[in-house]
């Protein structure tokens, strides 16, 4: 947290919410704690129609690092192709949650890191901050 405080901008994550209200609230609201517990703004939103809809909210934020938030059920049919897209659009991609049998294709699609309950927090906060 002194770190990100140390800058002179709050670095931010632009939280790529996916699907429905109901899939990606839990998740969104857990990397947003995550986040900002390590001083990275993380501002919510209310999800996105489409792809096109989704990068123009990225470039607007003004992030580098945007993490994907949704149910296991939308990461399966729609995770690897938002991670393209927004790795296209120059953010390093991550996801909310443990990738499973999606990992192959998730790492493909550009899916750099993972935020979840369990992981490192320090040192997934510090890549974070690299990131950002």
């Amino acid at each position: 947290r002194d770190a990100a405080d140390a800058r002179p901008a709050r670095p931010t994550v632009f939280l790529a919410n996916l699907g429905p209200v109901a899939a990606f609230t839990a998740r969104a609201t857990f990397a947003k704690n995550f986040f900002e517990a390590g001083g990275l703004a993380a501002p919510g939103n209310d999800g996105f129609a489409d792809a096109a809809a989704l990068v123009d909210a990225f470039r607007a934020s003004g992030a580098k690092l945007a993490c994907l938030c949704s149910s296991d059920a939308v990461y399966a049919e729609q995770a690897a192709a938002a991670a393209r897209t927004l790795k296209e659009a120059g953010a390093t991609v991550w996801l909310a949650g443990r990738p499973g049998e999606l990992e192959p294709a998730l790492k493909a699609a550009g899916v750099a890191g993972y935020v979840f309950a369990g992981a490192d927090v320090l040192a997934t906060l510090k890549d974070a901050l690299a990131a950002a």
